[in-house]
Protein backbone atom coordinates (compact mmCIF):
# COMPACT_ATOMS: atom_id res chain seq x y z
CA UNK A 1 0.00 0.00 0.00
CA UNK A 2 2.78 2.02 -0.70
CA UNK A 3 1.58 3.33 -3.52
CA UNK A 4 -1.62 4.40 -2.20
CA UNK A 5 -3.15 7.60 -3.36
CA UNK A 6 -6.41 9.53 -3.39
CA UNK A 7 -7.85 11.71 -6.32
CA UNK A 8 -11.31 13.01 -7.48
CA UNK A 9 -13.62 9.96 -8.65
CA UNK A 10 -14.44 9.81 -12.31
CA UNK A 11 -17.20 8.54 -14.39
CA UNK A 12 -14.56 5.97 -15.37
CA UNK A 13 -14.44 4.94 -12.00
CA UNK A 14 -17.89 4.00 -11.61
CA UNK A 15 -17.53 0.41 -12.85
CA UNK A 16 -14.97 -0.40 -9.81
CA UNK A 17 -16.91 1.78 -7.42
CA UNK A 18 -20.53 -0.32 -8.27
CA UNK A 19 -18.63 -3.56 -7.41
CA UNK A 20 -17.42 -2.35 -3.94
CA UNK A 21 -20.95 -1.29 -3.29
CA UNK A 22 -22.56 -3.63 -4.14
CA UNK A 23 -20.24 -6.69 -1.89
CA UNK A 24 -20.02 -3.57 0.86
CA UNK A 25 -23.68 -3.10 1.31
CA UNK A 26 -27.42 -4.84 1.70
CA UNK A 27 -29.21 -2.43 -0.18
CA UNK A 28 -26.24 -0.99 -2.35
CA UNK A 29 -26.62 2.59 -4.61
CA UNK A 30 -27.56 2.22 -7.56
CA UNK A 31 -25.23 3.64 -10.88
CA UNK A 32 -27.31 6.73 -11.34
CA UNK A 33 -27.45 7.77 -7.31
CA UNK A 34 -23.08 8.01 -7.96
CA UNK A 35 -23.48 9.61 -11.58
CA UNK A 36 -25.73 12.22 -9.43
CA UNK A 37 -23.33 12.62 -7.25
CA UNK A 38 -20.44 13.17 -9.39
CA UNK A 39 -22.88 15.88 -11.66
CA UNK A 40 -23.28 18.18 -8.07
CA UNK A 41 -21.39 21.02 -7.75
CA UNK A 42 -22.37 20.52 -3.78
CA UNK A 43 -20.47 17.41 -3.29
CA UNK A 44 -17.19 15.69 -3.42
CA UNK A 45 -16.50 12.05 -4.63
CA UNK A 46 -13.06 10.63 -4.27
CA UNK A 47 -11.73 7.07 -4.47
CA UNK A 48 -8.55 5.87 -3.01
CA UNK A 49 -6.07 3.58 -5.67
CA UNK A 50 -3.27 0.84 -4.62
CA UNK A 51 -1.09 0.67 -7.31
CA UNK A 52 -3.39 2.02 -10.02
CA UNK A 53 -6.16 -0.52 -8.39
CA UNK A 54 -9.40 1.04 -6.86
CA UNK A 55 -9.74 0.27 -3.40
CA UNK A 56 -12.29 2.42 -1.87
CA UNK A 57 -14.45 5.68 -2.21
CA UNK A 58 -16.29 8.72 -0.08
CA UNK A 59 -19.27 10.82 -1.81
CA UNK A 60 -20.08 13.55 0.69
CA UNK A 61 -22.25 16.63 -0.23
CA UNK A 62 -22.77 19.90 1.02
CA UNK A 63 -26.36 21.01 2.60
CA UNK A 64 -27.76 24.21 4.50
CA UNK A 65 -23.81 24.73 5.30
CA UNK A 66 -23.31 21.09 6.89
CA UNK A 67 -21.35 17.99 5.23
CA UNK A 68 -23.09 14.99 5.04
CA UNK A 69 -20.94 11.90 4.69
CA UNK A 70 -23.41 9.80 2.07
CA UNK A 71 -21.24 7.00 1.34
CA UNK A 72 -18.10 5.15 2.21
CA UNK A 73 -16.98 1.69 1.44
CA UNK A 74 -13.36 0.13 1.40
CA UNK A 75 -12.99 -3.13 -0.80
CA UNK A 76 -13.07 -6.24 1.92
CA UNK A 77 -9.32 -7.22 1.23
CA UNK A 78 -7.75 -3.33 2.50
CA UNK A 79 -10.15 -2.79 5.31
CA UNK A 80 -8.80 -2.60 8.71
CA UNK A 81 -5.77 -1.46 7.41
CA UNK A 82 -6.59 2.58 8.02
CA UNK A 83 -7.49 3.08 4.24
CA UNK A 84 -10.67 4.92 5.39
CA UNK A 85 -9.24 6.69 7.91
CA UNK A 86 -6.49 8.20 5.14
CA UNK A 87 -9.80 8.75 3.17
CA UNK A 88 -11.31 10.95 5.45
CA UNK A 89 -8.15 12.93 6.78
CA UNK A 90 -7.65 13.99 3.03
CA UNK A 91 -11.51 14.51 3.05
CA UNK A 92 -11.84 17.03 5.79
CA UNK A 93 -8.70 18.31 4.82
CA UNK A 94 -9.91 19.30 1.66
CA UNK A 95 -13.81 20.74 2.94
CA UNK A 96 -11.84 21.93 6.31
CA UNK A 97 -11.34 25.65 4.60
CA UNK A 98 -14.01 25.85 3.24
CA UNK A 99 -16.86 27.63 5.45
CA UNK A 100 -19.09 25.14 6.82
CA UNK A 101 -20.93 24.06 10.03
CA UNK A 102 -19.95 20.85 11.05
CA UNK A 103 -20.17 16.82 9.14
CA UNK A 104 -23.11 14.81 9.79
CA UNK A 105 -23.32 10.93 9.02
CA UNK A 106 -25.92 8.21 9.77
CA UNK A 107 -24.07 4.63 10.65
CA UNK A 108 -26.23 1.24 11.26
CA UNK A 109 -26.78 1.06 15.17
CA UNK A 110 -24.49 -2.91 14.48
CA UNK A 111 -21.75 -1.63 12.73
CA UNK A 112 -19.12 -1.23 16.07
CA UNK A 113 -15.75 -1.00 13.68
CA UNK A 114 -17.61 2.27 11.67
CA UNK A 115 -18.57 3.82 14.60
CA UNK A 116 -15.23 3.56 16.47
CA UNK A 117 -13.83 4.87 13.50
CA UNK A 118 -15.91 8.14 13.09
CA UNK A 119 -15.42 8.86 16.98
CA UNK A 120 -11.80 8.49 16.26
CA UNK A 121 -12.07 11.73 14.12
CA UNK A 122 -14.77 13.97 16.55
CA UNK A 123 -17.94 12.47 15.53
CA UNK A 124 -20.29 12.17 18.59
CA UNK A 125 -23.79 10.22 18.06
CA UNK A 126 -26.56 12.78 18.37
CA UNK A 127 -29.46 10.85 17.95
CA UNK A 128 -31.08 7.95 16.48
CA UNK A 129 -33.35 7.24 13.27
CA UNK A 130 -35.38 4.82 13.97
CA UNK A 131 -36.05 2.28 11.20
CA UNK A 132 -33.49 3.81 9.13
CA UNK A 133 -32.31 0.90 7.03
CA UNK A 134 -35.29 -0.16 4.80
CA UNK A 135 -32.77 -3.95 3.84
CA UNK A 136 -33.57 -5.03 8.23
CA UNK A 137 -35.61 -2.10 9.66
CA UNK A 138 -31.80 -0.99 11.64
CA UNK A 139 -31.93 1.82 13.11
CA UNK A 140 -29.12 4.34 12.80
CA UNK A 141 -26.76 6.51 14.81
CA UNK A 142 -26.64 10.28 13.77
CA UNK A 143 -23.53 11.14 14.09
CA UNK A 144 -22.17 14.59 14.44
CA UNK A 145 -18.63 16.73 14.02
CA UNK A 146 -18.40 20.69 15.01
CA UNK A 147 -16.62 22.54 12.23
CA UNK A 148 -12.87 23.23 13.45
CA UNK A 149 -13.51 27.19 12.81
CA UNK A 150 -16.62 26.42 15.55
CA UNK A 151 -14.56 25.22 18.13
CA UNK A 152 -11.73 28.12 17.74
Amino acid sequence: MADMRIRRMRLSDLKDVTRIEDMSFPKPWSLNAFISQLSSESSVCLVVEDDDRLIGYLVATQYVGVWHLLDLAIHESYRRRSVASRLLDHFFEMTGRQQHRGYTLEVRKSNRGAIKMYESFGFICSGIRKGYYGDNGEDALIMWRDSEDMLA
